[in-house]
């Protein structure tokens, strides 16, 4: 039985960017403390396959097929979510993309690109998911952040700017927010074995690099970011907002 404090029954959230990987392992932390999890991504297959393995061991899901840098789109699948659960309480923006190449590559469109997918579309789906958290004065928001924001690294400037960026808006809706019953977090993860992190894992230099600087001398699974989610949707962390959890096995802690 889960205890109360990290009970989510009844509680309905919604995880952008959940078809895998970290996405996918909070939402099913979330459901098995009893909240119906909404996945969302662009692959209706992979959403729906990721669904099944949930209801499959007995938890609640569903799945809402969007793209998060599409306002139109976004505004109506999130009403639609709210409309069909009846209400939503915890939105985890977690979706995000990447690119990695020198200062002089880049060309402002992969910048905008980038920008709008890590940082713009959290603003939208937290604008568009608040009004419903208002209506039952609960919510709880959570972004997906990065070690990145606070230890830079070359090559992924546009990745870094928007990381920070949300660090920022993190603080700055909590104090909004916080009036409403609403919460504004973040989870901040290093480095972790992702599809995200396909390019890095294949490096067998950069793993050891990472390894190096990391206390525990590993990288993360996706499940180990589960535990800070659920802290931050439940009633346990009520009293917590304008807050970065980080994950990372250490390695912030080392010089």
């Amino acid at each position: 039985m889960t205890h109360p404090l990290f009970s989510l029954e009844s509680r309905v959230a919604l995880v952008t960017g959940s078809s895998r990987g970290l996405g996918f392992a909070m939402a099913e932390g979330l459901a098995e403390c009893g909240a119906t999890v909404v996945l969302n991504g662009r692959n209706e297959k992979t959403l729906a396959e990721g669904a099944k393995k949930l209801k499959d061991r007995g938890l609640r899901a569903d799945f809402s097929v969007f793209d998060v840098t599409n306002e139109a789109a976004t505004r109506a699948a999130i009403d639609d979510i709210a409309r069909r659960h009846g209400r939503l309480d915890i939105l985890i923006a977690n979706a995000g993309m990447t690119i990695r190449k020198p200062l002089e590559e880049w060309t402002l469109a992969q910048w905008n690109e980038v920008i709008a997918a890590d940082l713009t579309a959290c603003f939208l789906v937290t604008q568009c998911s608040v009004p419903h958290m208002k209506k039952n004065k609960y919510g709880r928001v959570i972004y997906t952040t990065s070690l990145t924001a606070v230890r830079g690294r070359p090559g992924i400037h546009a990745y870094v700017a928007a990381k920070t960026g949300l660090i920022g808006m993190t603080r700055s809706l909590a104090c909004e927010l916080a009036e409403h019953g609403i919460t504004v977090n973040g989870v901040l993860p290093g480095y972790f074995e992702t599809e995200l992190n396909a390019a890095l894992l294949a490096n067998k230099e950069f793993v050891e690099f990472v390894n190096s600087r990391t206390p525990m001398r590993r990288w993360g699974k996706p499940r180990e970011l589960a535990g800070a989610a659920i802290y931050l949707a439940a009633e346990a962390s009520s009293y917590v907002t304008g807050q970065q959890i980080t994950v990372d096995g250490g390695t912030s802690a080392q010089m």
